[in-house]
Parts: C-alpha cells; sequence; structure tokens
C-alpha cells in the first residue's frame, strides 16, 4: 500500500496539470479522472503522480473544445483506437468549420447588402416531367457532398442514354437529419423494359437508377445566381412569397441547375427553384 507522501493534495495536483480544484471535482463526479484515494475521514481527494499524464491529456483536449464523452472513451483506449478517435473527433471539427465559413459567408453578404437580398419571384405552371434519379439519405450539413455522389452515380447509370439539361434536385420542405433527397435526369426516351418496383413504389431501372414523375400545375418559381451555400437566401424570398400569396408549398422541392461547376466560376452558377403549390382551403389553413 502506497505511503501518505506518495499522493498529493488536489490543490497541489491541480496545479501541477493546469486545472482547477473545481474541474478536478467535477471530472471525479463524472467519473473522468477519479483520485487516486479518498480519505474517508475527511473526503479529501489525494492524486497519484502517475495520473498527470491522463489530466494533462484531459485539459489539452478539453481546450480544443473535445466533448467529455470523447475524452473519457479516448482515455480507455488503446493506442490504436484512440488514435481513431481522435482522428474522427478532428473530421467533427473539420465539418464545424465548414458549416461556420458558409454561415459566415452569408453573413457578410447580408452585412455587405444592407439585408437580405432581392430575388423576382414569378407565379407560372411547371409541366409533368418523367425523371430517371438516383436517391440518397442526408442531413442538413451533407447535402453539398451527398448532391455530388448522386451526380456521379446518376451521370455513371445514364451513359450513353440522351438527357435533357438541366440535371433536378429534389428535397422535402423541411430540412432533417436522416431526410430523403434525388437528383434526376430527364431522358429523351425511358426504356419500357424496366422492371417493375412494388406496388406503388418506384419503377425501377438498370444500374441502380429509379423513375421519378414529377406532376405538372402552378408554381412559384425563382432563380438564384451565385454559390450553392448562399441558396438559403433564395429559399426565404421564395417561400415567404408562397406564404404570403396564401398558397401551400407542395414537396418536393425542386432545384434544376442551370449552370454549375464547370460550366463557369461559380459567382455565375444559376438555380432555378421551383416549388409546386396549390391553394389553401379553410381545412387546410
Amino acid at each position: 500500500m502506497r505511503d501518505q507522501d506518495d499522493f498529493l493534495t488536489i490543490g497541489r495536483f491541480a496545479r501541477l496539470c493546469r486545472l482547477s480544484v473545481k474541474q478536478l471535482r467535477h471530472y471525479d463526479d463524472t467519473g473522468l479522472l477519479p483520485p487516486a484515494r479518498v480519505d474517508p475521514a475527511t473526503g479529501y481527494r489525494y492524486y497519484a503522480p502517475g495520473q498527470a499524464r491522463d489530466a494533462l491529456t484531459v485539459a489539452l483536449l478539453r481546450d480544443l473544445d473535445v466533448p467529455l464523452a470523447v475524452i473519457a472513451a479516448t482515455l480507455a483506449a488503446a493506442e490504436p483506437e484512440r488514435a481513431g478517435l481522435l482522428r474522427a473527433e478532428r473530421d467533427r471539427v473539420a465539418e464545424r468549420i465548414t458549416r461556420d465559413r458558409a454561415r459566415l459567408e452569408l453573413l457578410e453578404r447580408l452585412a455587405a447588402g444592407g439585408g437580405l437580398p432581392g430575388y423576382e419571384i414569378a407565379l407560372g405552371r411547371e409541366p409533368e416531367r418523367q425523371l430517371v434519379v438516383v436517391r440518397a439519405v442526408a442531413g442538413p450539413g451533407e447535402l453539398a457532398e451527398r448532391i455530388g455522389a448522386c451526380v456521379g452515380r446518376l451521370l455513371a447509370g445514364l451513359h450513353g442514354t440522351p438527357w435533357r439539361p438541366p440535371l433536378w434536385g429534389l428535397f422535402p420542405l423541411d430540412l432533417a437529419e436522416g431526410m430523403r433527397i434525388a437528383v434526376g435526369a430527364e431522358p429523351d426516351k425511358v426504356e419500357e423494359a424496366a422492371e417493375a418496383g412494388e406496388a406503388g413504389g418506384p419503377r425501377r431501372l438498370p444500374g441502380g437508377l429509379e423513375r421519378e414523375l414529377l406532376p405538372g400545375g402552378p408554381v412559384v418559381e425563382t432563380v438564384h445566381h451565385g454559390p450553392y451555400s448562399q441558396l438559403p437566401f433564395a429559399y426565404h424570398a421564395l417561400l415567404a412569397a408562397v406564404h404570403e400569396r396564401g398558397l401551400r408549398p407542395l414537396a418536393p422541392v425542386r432545384e434544376a441547375y442551370l449552370v454549375g461547376p464547370g460550366e463557369a466560376p461559380e459567382q455565375e452558377w444559376a438555380t432555378r427553384l421551383v416549388v409546386r403549390v396549390e391553394e389553401r382551403t379553410e381545412e387546410a389553413a
């Protein structure tokens, strides 16, 4: 059994590890960094010098804003697994930085323009369209990545099949985790030999493609010029116009990519946003 002199008081250990006494007590209460010994009579906490490495690791990772649950898993893991946990946390931080940069760009445009940019909103009618699509599941922060992957899968599946530009993106009205999205194209001719899916389900084509019938009817639309990260401005203007006119928006929201990556600088990209609508009834309202 260790001699009392082998232990450090909580105050000395806190100074050694660049932590506060309050932090050490919290880490003990949460099970992250319990003391080596607690005096049963006084309740005083004592730490072994060998705990300094873990305590310094906790201090470093907390300075990096790593969640306590991730720190606990890292301390408990063997070296190869520990590196994997830290790489995963690094990736989460990188995703957060990407989202923050997009938010910063939006705020900068708002500040530079003195408010929300204006959009020309048009009421019109959209014809029925028979698309060939690929689908994916995404969260709001994954849209760009998932759409890019869908475009690649779609073009590979359409190889050798003539289709009419533009490409279309299809999205639910509400952006949420686990939402289903699709990217499609309007082929010149859809093979009649396609296999039918389950009754009422999508018509499946070779190469993992599916048919998607977009109903025609009245729509509200606008065109956004600029990078995709600034599409929220266009959606704000479009959906505000829908509700101000007493209309009910119908899913899916449609994006037609008129000019996109590889065709022009991003400030010259053009995206047509289309929402099919119907008049609100008293019951629906």
